[in-house]
This record gives C-alpha cells, structure tokens and sequence, in this order.
C-alpha cells in the first residue's frame, strides 16, 4: 500500500530537498499544502502516514501573522496520539517543541552555513540516527531555539544550539539544522535570499564555493542518511 505523507510549507521558496527525494524513493504520494498562503490543513490525521514540517522566517510564537499555527499544534499531537509519524525541520521543529511543552526563545541564537553537530550517547540505539559519525558538518539557518519538551529524548547538539535533533515517542522528530538542504538547495537558497542573506551575512556569495567544497560531500551525505531513515520509520 502506498504511504501518503502530508507536507505542510511554512514559508516561500523551501523545499524537502533530501526529504523529498527520500519519499520518492519510497514512491509515497506527497500531499503538500501550503499553509503560509492560506492551503487548508486536514483536520485530521485519518488520510496521511505521516507528517512533515518545514521552515521558514518566522518564528514558532506568530500565531498573529499565521493564525493556522495552533491548528497545526493540534495537528502534530493527533499524528504523535496515533502513532504516525512526525518530521519538523528549523521552524517545524520549534514548533513540535511548542506543542509538547517545550519553551521557544525568540532571537539570539544564530547560526547560518554550515556547522559541525555532534550527536549525543542517546543516538547511539535510535532508529534515524545510528550509524551516523558522532560529528558532522550539517547546513543551519536560524536565530531562534527552544527548550525540549520534558518527553522528549535529545539527540544532537552543538555550542550554539544545545537541541539540534531530538525524539518524541517512536518517530516524531524535531530537527533545528537543515538537514534536507543539500549544496544544490543551499544553492538555490543562496539565490532566493540573496538580498537578505548579503545583509545579514555579507560575503556569503562570494565564499559560496569554497564553503560547498569544505563541507557538502560530508553534509550532503549525513542528511541523506538521515532522510533515508525517518522515511523508513514511517
């Protein structure tokens, strides 16, 4: 039977990158909606297998801006309620802390490019991140975190961000790096932010390629494991 897997889009011009190769490998039907611009979310988890969750600029508390936020809060619990499982990258995983208890903080955490994480002793044995090396380069982008939900089971960190992956339950996982961005996404990330990434990160461009050539192979290799593996938890 072939999984369908709900894919809510918080934010113009992302992507699932390796996610999203991930599932097609799996040849599951993705169901993307656009919540951002207005694409009602299903009330209910009865049509889908799983859920993920992506990024975007704001931050987990903007109920104001995004008022789909504290249905997509419920909606996260009723996938967790039933078993099915869960994937919140950056903002998506700010925001499965937010809906288990966890408390967002707003600003002053800021990582962008890629940065070296390191994976606790918890990892060792879960299903998504055994075999991976205990250290490697993944892609960031963010100035907010969160603390972990008191049911939550940490599993990476670094100096910046002390929760950087973690688990909720069998397979509802939250993620604060960009695991789904490989150098082709970065890539094209780099073009669609430009403005706002030469403001915040001058330079960016013109270091572009040297960045890809220290840390991609490694990065990319990481995050498609990574995929692989949520996508088998399914």
């Amino acid at each position: 039977m072939q999984m369908r897997v709900l894919v809510v889009q918080n934010f113009d011009n992302t992507d699932l990158g390796q996610v999203g190769r991930a599932l097609r490998e799996a040849e599951a039907e993705i169901d993307l909606r656009c919540a951002h611009l207005g694409e009602e979310l299903p009330p209910d988890p009865s049509g889908h297998d799983a859920m993920v969750m992506l990024g975007g600029g704001q931050n987990a508390l903007a109920d104001d801006e995004y008022p789909y936020f504290p249905a997509l809060l419920d909606l996260t619990r009723d996938f967790a309620a039933r078993d099915r499982a869960v994937l919140g990258i950056c903002l998506g995983g700010q925001l499965i802390a937010r809906a288990f208890g966890g408390e967002n903080r707003i600003g002053g955490v800021h990582e962008f490019g890629w940065h070296g994480v390191a994976l606790t002793p918890e990892a060792e044995a879960d299903p998504v991140l055994a075999g991976l090396p205990e250290k490697f380069p993944i892609f960031e982008w963010h100035d907010d975190h969160f603390s972990l939900p008191a049911s939550a089971t940490r599993l990476a960190g670094n100096a910046v961000a002390e929760n950087q992956a973690y688990r909720i339950g069998r397979a509802v996982y939250g993620f604060q790096f960009h695991f789904e961005a490989d150098a082709g996404l970065v890539r094209e990330w780099s073009d669609a932010f430009a403005d706002l990434i030469e403001k915040r990160h001058p330079g960016w461009r013109e270091r572009l390629d040297a960045e890809v050539a220290a840390h991609a192979t490694e990065a990319d290799a990481a995050g498609r494991a990574i995929a692989r593996a949520w996508v088998a938890a399914i």
